[in-house]
């Protein structure tokens, strides 16, 4: 018992450092399965160990603290927090709104060959926007069909697991395609144009992760998504960033992209609607992600049925307030 409740705490405590190397970072990430652990650890130190042993109660204390320190991290994703987005209501909120913007947000995975499945997850739920990453010139192809509906479209298709395709049912313009850190890494910046004339700045990004096959340290994908943060909130108008951010919600660098763009997360207060990993139950978190304005209050928001993707479609559907 003492074993595992010492590795609990060293992997709790290595994430303060400030070291960007993927090591440490990942450990970022599964503060829920953590907040378990401690949890488990807990009941069995409560079973199996003498409670008149002042040894049991250390252990508990470290366990009582490791399991607090993570679910200060997770808490603000679960339904017994404040929300940051109000809900849309059709009666109360009706006359308050002007336009609605239904986003769908996927990482097809580029080997995935299961182009059927997600097109008929497209048709439907019938989004406005698609942003779809990781694709390449098969994917192009396969989701060819879609643009009947989805005519506005953006295409960035490569070869290296950081394709994009941004689809859209209303007019595209000052489109952008950048690589802001990385050469190979593209992200999508685009003006929305609404029917009713409002336009809306979108982002989409996909920066790499930190990991032993990508990117040794995080500092690529942590300066991408705060270079973001920084052009959003130089906006004046409605703004949507989206994408796989290869970060969890709850982690220090979005924690500071929000800060800095000034950016809500529709997840606080309702979930953690996690879309990564469909194959493995019990290590899944949220990488997939949609932040905005306050000019929009939420609709919808809802993890859709897996089709091959190691990560879930997230849509979120938001409606535009009156100016």
């Amino acid at each position: 018992m003492a074993c595992f409740t010492a590795l609990l705490v060293l992997v709790s405590v290595v994430p303060w450092s400030s070291r960007t190397h993927w090591l440490i970072r990942v450990w970022d990430f599964p503060r829920l399965q953590l907040t378990v652990v401690a949890l488990l650890l807990l009941l069995a130190s409560a079973y199996w160990l003498p409670l008149t042993a002042g040894s049991t109660w250390l252990l508990v204390a470290f366990q009582l603290a490791a399991c607090a320190w993570h679910l200060w991290w997770i808490f603000p994703y679960t339904p017994l927090a404040a929300r940051t987005v109000p809900r849309y209501k059709r009666k109360r909120d009706e006359s308050k709104v002007c336009e609605h913007l239904r986003i769908l947000t996927v990482n097809v995975l580029q080997p995935n060959r299961n182009a059927i499945e997600l097109v008929r997850t497209i048709n439907r739920e019938r989004p406005d926007i698609i942003v779809a990453v990781e694709t390449n010139d098969w994917w192009q192809q396969q989701l060819t069909d879609i643009e009947d509906d989805l005519p506005h479209v953006v295409r960035v298709p490569q070869n290296n697991l950081y394709g994009m395709m941004l689809y859209s049912v209303w007019p595209l313009e000052n489109i952008s395609v950048e690589n802001v850190i990385e050469d190979n890494v593209p992200s999508i910046h685009v003006d929305v144009q609404m029917p009713g004339g409002r336009v809306v700045k979108l982002h989409c990004v996909h920066p790499a992760p930190p990991s032993p096959t990508e990117n040794e340290k995080s500092k690529p994908r942590d300066r991408e998504l705060l270079t973001i943060a920084k052009r959003a909130a130089k906006e004046h108008g409605p703004v949507v960033v989206t994408g796989d951010l290869n970060d969890v919600a709850w982690s220090p660098t979005t924690r500071e992209f929000l800060q800095t763009s000034r950016l809500l997360d529709p997840r606080m207060g309702r979930g953690f609607f996690n879309t990564f990993h469909t194959q493995l139950p019990f290590l899944r978190w949220p990488l997939d992600h949609l932040f905005h304005s306050n000019h929009f209050l939420l609709v919808e928001m809802k993890r859709l049925p897996k089709f091959g993707s190691d990560h879930f479609p997230l849509l979120i559907e938001l409606a535009l307030k009156k100016e």
